[in-house]
């Protein structure tokens, strides 16, 4: 009997806090929409990472491109390429046990067509392991994303503020003011609904017009910076965590930091440091003989 055969059986309680013997997914996903419950995601991008967030129950990662940021050193997540998607991918794949991983079609991996979308993400599925793939773009992306679904990929879409294209907005402008850009964005979310996409990230979209997305979609939606109603949230973990050190020390106004892991890791190596420097470490118990 192969695996697409066996009994699915419920993850648990709920996404966060649930129990399951197997990996969640886009069930699962469907499912706590109609319970309307919500959940958490977070990025990662490696095995270390992964596994703690996959021990404190979140359901959902998203090995994203904002890698780039975050994780690489670039300036915006333009020049991430596939194989390093795949490779960060199949670390965090690794790690865990539990969650749902998503991975990101970087640029340029599948604008050109559904067919090199396909291809891209096959790719990531087949050498990654991810349990589905995230690309931008709404009505522009609906051939690629109902390729995929009609493959068998499951996509999470994602709309609003899409930083790939953070040339063509010359910035990171707060997405669905107005009429006409209120109703663009929902023939966005729409589209790719109809498409077959299992879940859209909703970014930097004003907080009326996210709920109303939401109240409008059969599936869930995951805000970031676009308010409370959205069915699900998610943050770069490196600015959740109080990683990730701002540009004239300004946080985004809607980043929450739950740590002071830069303050944390920095105390570390200067304790480190000392004792190597003053003859502390190392010590006799760290010897050998």
């Amino acid at each position: 009997m192969t695996s697409a055969m066996t009994e699915h059986k419920p993850a648990g309680t709920g996404l966060y806090g649930g129990r399951s013997s197997r990996r969640l997914t886009v069930r699962d996903i469907a499912a706590a929409k109609r319970r309307g419950e919500k959940w958490p995601m977070l990025t990662a991008y490696d095995a270390v990472t992964a596994s703690v967030f996959d021990e404190a129950g979140i359901p959902v990662m998203l090995v994203g491109d904002s890698m780039g940021n975050a994780h690489l050193g670039y300036e915006s997540t333009v020049p991430v390429t596939l194989d390093q998607m795949t490779m960060l991918a199949g670390a965090v794949v690794r790690g865990t046990s539990r969650a749902l991983i998503v991975g990101d079609l970087p640029f340029g991996s599948y604008q050109e067509s559904a067919v090199q979308a396909l291809r891209s993400a096959t790719h990531l599925v087949k050498e990654a392991g991810v349990g589905a793939v995230k690309l931008e773009g709404g009505e522009r992306s609906a051939d690629q994303i109902r390729l995929l679904v009609e493959s068998g990929i499951p996509v999470m879409a994602h709309v609003g503020l899409t930083p790939q294209s953070v040339h063509a907005y010359g910035g990171h402008p707060v997405q669905g003011r107005g009429e006409e850009a209120a109703q663009q964005l929902l023939r966005d979310a729409k589209a790719v609904q109809n498409a077959g996409a299992f879940a859209v990230v909703l970014e930097l979209v004003t907080a009326e017009l996210a709920a109303e997305v939401t109240r409008s979609l059969h599936i869930p939606t995951i805000g970031i910076g676009s308010g409370a109603e959205c069915d699900a949230q998610v943050l770069v973990w490196t600015d959740m965590a109080g990683m990730t050190e701002w540009p004239g020390g300004r946080t985004p106004r809607f980043v929450k930091q739950y740590g002071r892991l830069r303050e944390a890791l920095g105390d570390a190596a200067r304790a480190f440091a000392e004792d190597v420097v003053g003859g502390a470490y190392p010590a006799e118990e760290h010897s050998f003989h």
